[in-house]
């Protein structure tokens, strides 16, 4: 991991930057996987910079970023799991993106250790993720991490007009 890497809780001032990589990394996650059409309704950064706001403003999630030399390189959302009959004690990473230039470069690993610490602070004893089945850096970086598929949770989410199969991945946070 670069020692460059910081990562601090995010500011509002931080949501445009946010809404900027969760778009840009959201479409080249999907390039070839979803038609140009469905890549470009993804890639709006109005609707998630209000989304990324309110969350950084209420703490829903808890929103973390990961700077590199001034510049915000990625990003984290973490809190209780929103998972029905889910245990209090069950954790989420809502989402985690790094800045597609800055891919294997060590700022997924920072801000999921950052994560990691405060849903442990906050006593989780584990976390989850719901992860798209077709985006293998994705599950590839969860499985690096711990996580292991539970396959029997597969299921069809809506992201805009979009369908997208995803799993939940799920690790202990008892070990590291």
């Amino acid at each position: 991991m670069s020692e460059t890497i910081q990562v601090r809780p995010a500011t509002l001032r931080d949501a445009k930057a946010i809404a900027q990589i969760h778009a840009a990394a959201s479409v080249e996650s999907y390039r070839g996987v979803l038609p140009d059409d469905q890549l470009k309704s993804i890639s709006s950064v109005e609707k998630r910079q209000a989304y990324w706001r309110e969350a950084i403003e209420y703490c829903e999630p808890q929103v973390q970023v990961a700077v590199e030399n001034d510049k915000i390189v990625g990003f984290i959302g973490f809190d209780r799991s929103r998972d029905a009959k889910t245990r209090p004690t069950t954790g989420e990473i809502w989402a985690i993106y790094a800045a597609p230039t800055h891919w294997d470069q060590g700022v997924g690993v920072a801000l999921w250790d950052a994560a990691r610490d405060g849903l442990s602070e906050e006593g989780c004893t584990s976390v989850t993720a719901w992860v798209p089945l077709r985006n293998e850096r994705a599950l590839r970086f969860h499985e690096s991490a711990g996580f292991k598929r539970e396959m029997s949770t597969a299921k069809t989410a809506t992201v805009g007009a979009i369908k997208i199969e995803e799993v939940r991945m799920q690790r202990s946070l008892m070990n590291r």
